[in-house]
């Protein structure tokens, strides 16, 4: 059944400081700037909101105030995120320079949800290597799944998006959302992700373009250099599946469901995207016709080289 959800992404440009204020002061500042950009997102009642890398580090900071302004700072702008949460009934992904409870540093993306508490967070894997020799980040070890109110997402952090190791656990894993915030866009390595992980993706990226891209590597929304942030409503039940051998089944599909199925080609791919729109799921609706998902199809033509050469040989 359909399970329409609105995510949200704000890439703004970084904000700057005067020289000289308190480590306080840049909290506040930070807190007001993302006070402004999240309200102009809320007329479009986003079920998540992302916010970009690093989101409430000023732009101006040396390396060394901005390692001291992480501690000093502390969890203020964390603990004003997870009231805006609460009091706007929206969930969050906040990404920032955690302070962790090891008194170490991590690239930190948190998942709060409605009621302000946090679901979980995912650690930045593959750092630029001077966030960890000059900026004293220590690298994350795990690529967790983590469950909202409205599914299943992973976190992905700006360089991560070229390592295939941590896409290659993702793709294991399948959530039904990657959310990516980062300084860097990646270009159609986004949509790669996206499609190799059959997941849908949003990337919230600094002062570039946002995007929401599907489980079939299309980009369905973005933001534009007029307004750094893009809100897209999707709709996560969904299957991937290749045309070869489902051709007439997927007719046979359109033909019963008519409105309650989408099957959208994105187009010389060779494989489509099912979605309910109606009270049963796209999983029944692909059981009830014999459709053979994409990762089933694959795996057999793989299978079958493995045996034809083992009979060659």
């Amino acid at each position: 059944m359909a399970r329409n959800v609105r995510i949200g992404a704000l890439g703004p440009a970084p904000f700057i400081v005067e020289k000289g204020l308190a480590w306080d002061q840049i909290a506040r500042r930070a807190i007001a700037h993302w006070d402004e950009w999240i309200d102009k997102l809320l007329p479009e009642e986003p079920d998540l909101i992302v916010l970009h890398e690093a989101c409430d580090r000023p732009a101006n900071l040396t390396s060394g105030e901005k390692k001291a302004y992480y501690f000093e700072r502390g969890l203020t702008v964390l603990e004003h995120m997870q009231s805006v949460a609460r009091r706007e009934g929206v969930n969050i992904a906040y990404s920032s320079e955690h302070p962790a409870e090891d008194g170490r540093l991590r690239n930190r993306t948190s998942f709060i949800g409605r009621d302000g508490e946090i679901r979980g967070h995912y650690d930045k894997n593959h750092l630029v290597r001077e966030e960890n020799t000059e900026h004293g980040i220590v690298f994350g070890e795990d690529a967790p799944v983590v469950n909202m109110d409205f599914g299943t997402v992973a976190g992905v952090t700006c360089f991560d998006l070229n390592f295939d190791e941590l896409r290659m656990k993702y793709e294991r894993s399948r959530p039904e959302l990657l959310v990516f915030c980062s300084m860097y866009h990646g270009g159609f390595v986004q949509q790669q992700w996206a499609y190799a992980c059959r997941s849908w993706f949003v990337g919230a990226v600094c002062n570039l373009p946002c995007s929401v891209i599907s489980p079939v590597g299309e980009v369905v929304a973005r933001s534009t250099n007029y307004y750094p942030y893009v809100a897209h409503t999707i709709n996560l039940d969904y299957a991937v599946v290749h045309l070869d051998y489902n051709w007439d089944r997927l007719d046979a599909l359109r033909r019963k469901y008519r409105r309650g199925v989408q099957v959208h080609d994105p187009g010389l791919l060779g494989s489509v995207l099912i979605t309910s729109e109606c009270d049963v799921p796209a999983a029944e609706m692909v059981k009830e016709f014999g459709i053979e998902l994409l990762d089933d199809y694959m795996a057999r033509a793989l299978r079958h080289r493995h045996e034809a050469l083992g009979m060659e040989e």
